[in-house]
């Protein structure tokens, strides 16, 4: 079973956004999915 996931809207610098696009496109994943890869290993690094 896939984990619940929710749609959600932010803000965010023009700048970082590019970045992250550029980024998602070369490891060949949606920016969404990016973004959720990015946020996972941030709050592991957190423990």
């Amino acid at each position: 079973m896939k984990p619940l996931k929710e749609k959600i809207s932010i803000t965010i610098d023009n700048d970082i956004l590019e970045t992250l696009k550029m980024l998602a496109e070369e490891d060949d994943r949606s920016l969404s999915q990016y973004i959720n890869i990015i946020l996972k290993e941030h709050l592991k690094n957190k423990k």
